[in-house]
């Protein structure tokens, strides 16, 4: 790339999947970028962990790798950092010192975000810099913007989103062919969807570090990881996924962050919605987020939220905003937590159970099962059962309650001489 005065100077930290797609684009789009913003875009250095690993025909000379990446930030010349390299040490010490001095970042980081966003935000704020991270959720979904600027003036009350591609891809397997989840993994992980070690994505890490920089954009306070209630797909069965299609419903991972007045719930689980809630028909491994505000109404935002490409093109369209605001000398609105809500626990969050019960088959096996829900002020919406004798299976699908009482229920009714053993616990979203 050639040197020119006006030029906005960016240095890349991480040259893997996503750096090498965003150097790419960088000198395949050059002009229409150039046009974009008003003024070229200059890659000035390129900080990698080894300098000898093969990155195949990259459109970059040599010079401009480096293992030195504090180094790199600190130059004179460097205006902009982008950050792709992921974790939290020592990338949390990089990025705080480029803000600090006035470097703008652009990172795709959702697990700093989400532990320590709020070291980002006041080192951006204290150097005058840009923090953009449009790439840190769903990708290439334009998503982050819309909750930062454009719903800015309306009031936000839930977010229901699927945002990771791994799970969403398991979960749409085993509904399709009924097959269970070490197949459905398995499966995953030979088409590329899953990595190795699959225990962020099936585990719920990486959708739980999502949903708190959703809920802390969506409601104005800051909602870190260690806030997020979350639970993993591993426990999720073949039978699981039956009984949900027979209730005319899907098995879905979601994260959900609700607002309740002076409160907020975050937690990431997986859930039955019904086949006809907009997020059900989201398969492969795709990305959804549905979120409702009071005078917007419903939204929908879905694409592919992973991958080289398409994390690239969040990262570009970043890089486009903060190099403009340079350009201009004006900056993005700082980060908005005015409100500071309390962050419910999750025993206060409401939701509905589905519940599978292995029975006797006998007289007042009911009853008994409805007399526990009733104690625990727990409401039974529907009731079926299939089986006799040793085969007798019980599936109660409660109405609305706070989790601590559903939790409170289910661990009763595993006292009961009357229940062989709790098949089954799901929750139920999206539809009261």
């Amino acid at each position: 790339m050639i040197s020119d005065a006006r030029a906005v100077r960016v240095a890349l930290l991480g040259c893997g999947t996503v750096g090498s797609e965003v150097v790419r684009l960088l000198h395949e789009q050059a002009e229409d970028l150039t046009a974009r913003v008003g003024a070229p875009l200059e890659l000035v250095g390129i900080a990698v962990r080894r300098l000898g690993r093969d990155r195949g025909p990259l459109p970059v000379p040599a010079h401009l790798f480096t293992t030195d990446a504090l180094g790199l930030i600190k130059r004179d010349d460097v205006d902009v950092v982008i950050e792709v390299i992921g974790g939290i040490e020592p990338v949390r010490g990089w990025l705080v010192e480029a803000l600090r001095s006035g470097k703008s970042v652009v990172t795709a980081n959702k697990a700093l975000l989400a532990e320590d966003g709020g070291a980002l935000h006041d080192a951006a704020a204290e150097g005058g810099a840009d923090l953009y991270f449009e790439a840190a959720v769903a990708g290439a979904i334009p998503l982050l913007r819309p909750l930062r600027e454009s719903l800015h003036g309306d009031r936000i009350t839930r977010v229901t989103g699927i945002v990771n591609g791994t799970t969403n891809f398991i979960l749409s397997s085993m509904d399709a062919s009924g097959a269970g989840f070490a197949e459905a993994l398995e499966e995953a992980t030979a088409l590329g969807y899953a990595e190795a070690d699959p225990t962020a994505d099936v585990e719920g890490f990486d959708a739980a570090a999502k949903a708190a920089i959703l809920a802390s954009l969506a409601f104005h306070t800051r909602v870190r990881a260690e806030d997020v209630y979350r639970e993993g797909i591993t426990e999720v069965t073949a039978a699981d996924v039956a009984s949900a299609k027979a209730m005319g419903a899907t098995i879905k991972l979601l994260c959900l962050a609700q607002r309740d007045n002076d409160a907020v719930s975050v937690r990431v689980h997986p859930a039955m919605i019904p086949r006809s809630h907009p997020l059900a028909g989201v398969g492969d491994a795709f990305n959804a987020v549905f979120v409702e505000a009071e005078a917007a109404g419903q939204l929908m935002f879905y694409g592919r939220g992973a991958g080289g490409a398409p994390t690239a093109s969040a990262v570009l369209g970043d890089l486009v905003a903060v190099a403009r605001h340079r350009l201009t000398g004006s900056r993005s609105a700082p980060e908005s937590v005015y409100a500071d809500l309390r962050i419910r626990p999750m025993g206060e969050a409401l939701t509905r159970y589905h519940v599978s019960l292995d029975v006797a088959d006998r007289a007042g096996v009911l009853a008994g099962v409805a007399s526990v829900f009733a104690r625990h002020d727990v409401s039974i919406a529907t009731v079926r059962q299939s089986g006799r004798g040793a085969g007798a299976t019980l599936v109660i699908v409660t109405h609305v309650a706070p989790d601590a009482a559903l939790a409170a229920t289910v661990e009763e009714l595993r006292s009961l001489d009357i229940v062989r053993s709790i098949v089954s616990v799901l929750r139920v979203e999206g539809d009261s």
